[in-house]
């Protein structure tokens, strides 16, 4: 990273500052909206909530996990946070092209339809795991996030090269809620550690 970057106090987990930015940290935002997001999605995956209800999470993928998401990772470019601004605007980006995606008619594309979310998925998962790598030097909270998230749209893309299998989608379901509650985790952490002014819940060193 350039010698312009400098370490960013301990009370936010995720980012990196340029000397005498005077903008919040949208870390805790961009992580609680994709939470949220992955929360809700990944209790339908799970069938906790039936799969009709899945409205609701498509008006989250819009607004909170995307819109907001992207927002978030502007802020990190303003902050010079390259890894924060990667990672928010990607994800606020995978959460609109989801809603766009959910959106369309998949059977339209043939009975192959389905493997077209499944490259999807596994392009994501591509993604993830090599940002994993570059989390191992923010935080062992943000690592577990990405560790976590690339598991899950593994196993989710599997569930869909699968031809929809319920079982790999249903445990991709279940592994979507861990990651949320670890990104909340993560989100938390940030918040609090910012209104106590030090550092209230351990994130994890850096590798």
């Amino acid at each position: 990273m350039s010698s312009n970057y400098t370490e960013r106090p301990a009370e936010a987990p995720i980012s990196r500052t340029l000397p005498g930015a005077h903008i919040a940290d949208p870390a805790p935002l961009g992580l609680a909206a994709f939470a949220l997001t992955t929360f809700v999605l990944s209790c339908v995956n799970a069938n906790i909530v039936p799969q009709a209800l899945v409205g609701g999470a498509l008006g989250l993928a819009l607004a909170y996990g995307g819109i907001c998401q992207f927002t978030a990772g502007v802020w990190e470019f303003a902050k010079g946070n390259t890894f924060g601004a990667t990672a928010f605007c990607s994800y606020g980006g995978f959460w609109l092209s989801f809603w766009w995606l959910a959106e369309k008619d998949l059977a339209k594309l043939g009975p192959d339809g389905y493997k077209v979310v499944g490259v999807y998925l596994l392009g994501w998962a591509i993604f993830t795991a090599y940002m994993a790598v570059a989390a191992s030097r923010v935080s062992g909270a943000v690592l577990g996030v990405f560790v976590l998230l690339t598991v899950t749209f593994a196993i989710l893309a599997i569930g869909w090269f699968d031809k929809e299998s319920s079982n790999w989608i249903k445990i991709g379901g279940y592994l979507g809620i861990v990651t949320a509650a670890v990104a909340w985790y993560t989100s938390f952490a940030g918040v609090t550690a910012f209104t106590f002014k030090r550092q209230v819940l351990p994130v994890g060193p850096r590798a």
